[in-house]
């Protein structure tokens, strides 16, 4: 691992409101989104939107926008959860209330390097408690930890609202380090290359077979000078996210989906493509449903990596209010030797409380 360098893993924010108006947070000027950024120390470099929601790409990942529904995903040493006194007082002017959040990140490769407050997660979830307003009551923390792969950090808190909604859909966070170099290096620009970034997003897209993860998904791809990549992808109402950094070292890729519940069983055909796709030494998987089939989902995903030479290490759930059941997955090649076992084990940390 090298002593210094970019900083891949991604820290997550969900955000949920609740309004009268059905645009919502599509009714924020760019002017606002670029506040919210500021505060965050990212920009925007690329945009398109469909009729159910607008992606933009930006310096450091991606941002999503839903009328009662907004995703931001940064990576570096960014100030992420900076971004929400500005946001809940954007949607305030808005007429919307916020009703729920959700908060994730792996373990940074180079945790020194963070700034306030994402120097501990500890001071992460405390930030959360300050800035979150009380009508949030259902809030929990936990760390799921792996002993072969990095830890999975998650904050979720909800009102009274949020805890009566189930909805059909699933999420799912991959992770990946120790990248094979060989496939890393399609995602360096070329030597003389002066295309500008999309143009440039674009030929990485076709030539790693990104574009065959989903054929269906509108793409829009940037390359980074001199190397990385980013793409977001809009099939009707559900996102895809790719983010790499694949310098020698400390390279990582992640890549996000949100899915319906009635595409169940092509989770385990969409994670064996990104694994053929960067061929990771690590790989995580984080799967949010609002209700997970412990042993059937495992299996599937476990099953499908096989084929590419990685072996399910560890598998973790967690229960949390208003989220569902938080499936967490570690996998490494099958040639290491782990102590840890691969049964299914359930992690309790610290229990869901309701905030008086």
């Amino acid at each position: 691992m090298a002593v210094s360098g970019f900083e891949g893993f991604e820290k997550r924010l969900e955000l949920h409101f609740t309004g009268e108006d059905p645009m919502g947070l599509r009714r924020l000027e760019f002017i606002a989104l670029e506040q919210v950024l500021n505060a965050v120390n990212c920009s925007i470099v690329s945009a398109v939107g469909n009729c159910f929601f607008d992606a933009y790409v930006l310096s450091e990942s991606s941002l999503f926008v839903y009328p009662m529904k907004i995703i931001i995903k940064t990576c570096g040493t960014t100030q992420l959860l900076k971004s929400i006194p500005c946001l809940l007082g954007h949607a305030f002017e808005l007429g919307l209330s916020v009703c729920g959040c959700r908060y994730t990140r792996g373990s940074f490769i180079f945790p020194e390097a963070q700034p306030f407050p994402h120097t501990s997660f500890k001071e992460e979830v405390l930030y959360l408690e300050e800035c979150l307003p009380t009508n949030l009551c259902y809030r929990k923390a936990c760390i799921l930890p792996s002993k072969v792969c990095h830890s999975w950090h998650v904050y979720t808190a909800s009102d009274h609202y949020m805890l009566d909604q189930v909805p059909n859909k699933f999420t799912i966070e991959v992770c990946m380090t120790q990248l094979d170099v060989a496939l890393a290096r399609r995602f360096f620009r070329r030597c003389g290359d002066h295309n500008p970034g999309d143009v440039a997003g674009k030929e990485m897209t076709a030539a790693t077979g990104i574009s065959n993860i989903n054929p269906c998904a509108l793409v829009c791809d940037f390359a980074f000078d001199p190397c990385g990549y980013s793409m977001n992808g809009l099939d009707g109402a559900h996102y895809s996210t790719i983010h790499i950094t694949p310098e020698d070292g400390f390279s990582y890729a992640s890549y996000e989906c949100v899915g319906s519940m009635d595409n169940y069983d092509e989770i385990g055909t969409m994670v064996q493509k990104v694994a053929h796709i960067f061929r990771p030494g690590t790989m995580s998987i984080s799967m949010c449903t609002p209700q997970l089939d412990d042993v059937d989902v495992c299996s599937q995903i476990a099953n499908s990596l096989k084929p590419v030479g990685l072996i399910c290490r560890s598998c973790r759930i967690e229960e949390f209010p208003a989220t569902g059941s938080l499936m967490f997955q570690t996998f490494t090649p099958q040639s290491e030797t782990v102590n840890s076992g691969q049964k299914l084990q359930n992690s309790s940390h610290m229990p869901w409380r309701k905030m008086l």
